[in-house]
């Protein structure tokens, strides 16, 4: 059995793809998963499971796309989640603009080297282990190319506070 942390993208943040969080309960409890707890209503959940972190990512994205929800599914292990919050490039940034694109997979190497980093300016981004780390400047809904970097895989970013309170759940 391990801690894991289950991270939907997309959902409830606009009239489609909603689900609640006790929904969101049953469906992971439904394939499973143990000690089940939501965090805010942006499709994050802290569970206990037993296998991988990439069966119980496979095993969640069949079960919502069954409860019509079809959307990419991303699951970190508390040790992984850990390690982003440790190998964080910027540890001083307002944690409303800091925000961890969590990867459905390895980025594109061409696609990471083909990022021009002067032109996003004063917006930053670092590459870490399957995340991407995003310094938005005047705010993410004011990006001025960060919303438009692509790296080759499915993303789903939390603002650095939801990130730091997914850690701490998962490992208590």
């Amino acid at each position: 059995m391990s801690r894991a942390v289950v991270l939907l993208r997309g959902i409830n943040v606009g009239p489609h793809n909603r689900i609640s969080m006790p929904d969101l309960r049953a469906v992971l409890e439904r394939v499973g998963c143990r000690e089940v707890q939501t965090h805010l209503q942006s499709g994050n959940a802290v569970v206990d499971h037993d296998g991988t972190p990439a069966e119980l990512e496979c095993t969640v994205a069949g079960a919502l796309a069954e409860h019509g929800l079809p959307v990419p599914v991303m699951v970190r292990t508390g040790e992984q989640l850990a390690r982003v919050v440790e190998r964080s490039p910027w540890h001083d940034l307002d944690p409303k603009l800091f925000h961890v694109a969590f990867l459905s997979g390895d980025p594109d190497p061409a696609k990471v080297a083909a990022i021009d980093h002067e032109a996003l300016l004063p917006e930053r981004v670092a590459v870490g282990e399957r995340v991407l780390y995003l310094d938005y400047a005047f705010g993410a809904g004011r990006s001025r190319g960060l919303d438009r970097l692509r790296v080759g895989a499915d993303a789903t970013a939390r603002n650095w506070r939801t990130v730091q309170a997914l850690r701490d759940l998962a490992a208590g």
